[in-house]
């Protein structure tokens, strides 16, 4: 098929036409995190096939690609084709063409979410409390409830001491079973500033009395204040509602769904949007995992209601695509309506408490397809030809290789092939996961040459009597192209990477031009009582 190739002007100009699009940016984190489009998704070369998959499920969806002009989006064009993707098309000239025409290049990562929390901030106003000021309640003894808005993971990373991890969505379903009355202040944090700037606008969008305070800067901001952080915190489990406090979701979903003209759909309804040719659909499952065992519903996609506001582009990768959010009560599901519907999207909620206990939606399954893996080959055969010259390349993530490595074996990116082989070669040893081996394999292939794949772990290898190094070896920013570095250890003590963090999200929105900041809608969120 013919790749289309379009300036960098014609590109900012669909971006902005209001239809579908996925504006995929195919190089590695590394790059993406020092600056790319607003609207670009990270979708990096290296696991193409894999993230284009889970961001594009619609085959003839529109799809821009944007590199470094260095040629790699017109071979991801080439594999993207492979998969069955009908409609694509590049940026001449990548990235330094678009900053060259003066349009904007935006450094960090989820950064459209981001920057809608920073509006919302701009526009509600939501009760900010400071480190200093919490600090002293604590000391004080004053009752308040203190909420780390974040996924668990996230939270035994680093938490303020006695904070209880309840995720956003999660603390709004569960809050007469998390807090006690409508008097107790409530706090919510998060690592920086968008979570729990959402998680206090999620409280008062369906009417809560309590008192409601975002903890300004979150735990960077605690810690910048001098104050400790708890490491290695566990989750408790979320807690459990009866069937009034079931109830009182329920009503707090209808009500919220009405004021804010958010459609609820029935399970029927929910598979004719999923099927109808034209759109691009997705349909997120917001429950928690025990609630998905209990009833599940197969081809749905898991995500916590405050993480895929949070990370769109980590779930998303279709501007203004359709997205169908389900949970049981219908009140997680409709607080992520309103904030996703904000950034663009066509959002509709199902309330799985209306259907039978036995209807659930039905996904068809996808017409895309992926590259197979290479055959496997046993460590110590790969230990023989290894021994004999044949190149051992290890596509794993550079924090895999940071932890053990393979005597003889190079480190590289997908991007690198075929040049990284040594000169003659006609076939290579892959190390690292299925679907990134199976991505280098086919573009092996098409430059002609063979590749087997080590599926094995560094236990196997040693045990065939291959030399492994297992003394952990730091890689460099330049030679981990592979993660993002933009303020990377802001949650290791470094003060300064914090302070540019946070200056980072909260001038976020003075970058935007008139059509980016025309992008995001409005979120109906009422005054504090």
């Amino acid at each position: 098929m013919s790749v289309e190739v379009v300036t960098a002007a014609a590109a900012k100009a669909r971006l902005h036409e209001g239809g579908e699009i996925a504006f995929l940016d195919v190089r590695e984190a590394a790059a993406f995190g020092e600056g790319h489009p607003l609207f670009a998704v990270p979708c990096p070369f290296s696991r193409l096939e894999a993230t284009s998959l889970a961001l594009v499920p619609r085959a003839d969806c529109p799809i821009l690609l944007i590199d470094d002009g260095d040629g790699i989006a017109e071979k991801a064009a080439r594999r993207l084709a492979a998969c069955g993707y009908s409609d694509i098309a590049l940026v001449d000239g990548g990235l330094p063409a678009w900053a060259a025409a003066g349009f904007g290049v935006f450094a960090g990562v989820n950064v459209p979410s981001k920057t809608l929390g920073e509006l919302l901030e701009h526009d509600h106003r939501p009760e900010m409390i400071d480190a200093a000021t919490l600090a002293q309640w604590r000391r004080e003894g004053r009752a308040h409830a203190l909420f780390d808005a974040r996924p668990p993971a996230e939270y035994a990373k680093m938490r303020i001491d006695g904070a209880r991890c309840l995720p956003n969505g999660e603390l709004a379903h569960r809050l007469d079973t998390a807090v006690g009355d409508a008097a107790t202040p409530i706090v919510i944090t998060c690592a920086g500033r968008t979570r729990g700037i959402i998680g206090a606008l999620t409280l008062r969008a369906i009417g809560v009395r309590n008192p409601v305070y975002a903890l300004e800067n979150g735990t960077q901001g605690w810690a910048l204040a001098g104050l400790p952080l708890d490491r290695g915190a566990t989750a408790d489990p979320l807690p459990p509602l009866d069937g009034a406090q079931a109830q009182m979701s329920r009503t707090r979903a209808r009500r919220l769904a009405d004021t804010a003209q958010v459609p609820r759909v029935t399970v029927a309804e929910a598979e004719r949007l999923v099927a109808e040719p034209g759109r691009t659909p997705f349909l997120f499952d917001l429950r928690s995992a025990e609630e998905r065992a209990a009833r599940p519903v197969p081809g749905a996609i898991p995500a916590l209601a405050g993480q895929l506001i949070q990370a769109t582009d980590q779930y998303v990768g279709v501007r203004h695509a359709r997205l169908i959010l389900m949970d049981d009560t219908g009140l997680r599901a409709a607080l992520a309506a309103l904030f996703l519907r904000a950034l663009g999207f066509e959002t509709y909620v199902l309330a799985l408490d209306d259907a039978e206990e036995t209807d659930v939606p039905t996904v068809p399954a996808t017409a895309l397809k992926t590259p197979a893996p290479p055959p496997a080959i046993d460590a110590r055969a790969a230990w023989r030809l290894a021994q004999d010259g044949v190149p051992v390349l290890d596509l794993r993530p550079s924090t895999e290789w940071e932890a053990w490595r393979l005597d003889g074996a190079r480190w590289l990116l997908r991007g690198d092939l075929p040049a990284a082989l040594p000169k003659g070669a006609r076939r290579a040893i892959l190390l690292g996961e299925a679907q990134a081996v199976a991505g280098s394999a086919a573009d092996l292939r098409a430059a002609g040459l063979s590749a087997r794949w080590l599926p094995a772990d560094a236990a196997a290898c040693a045990q065939a009597g291959w030399p492994v190094e297992c003394v952990r070896r730091r890689m460099s920013r330049e030679e981990a192209r592979d993660r993002v570095w933009f303020v990377h250890d802001r949650h290791d003590g470094n003060a300064e990477a914090s302070r540019q963090y946070l200056a980072w999200e909260m001038g976020l929105v003075h970058q935007l031009d008139e059509a980016e900041r025309d992008a995001f809608g409005w979120v109906p969120v009422p005054a504090p009582a």
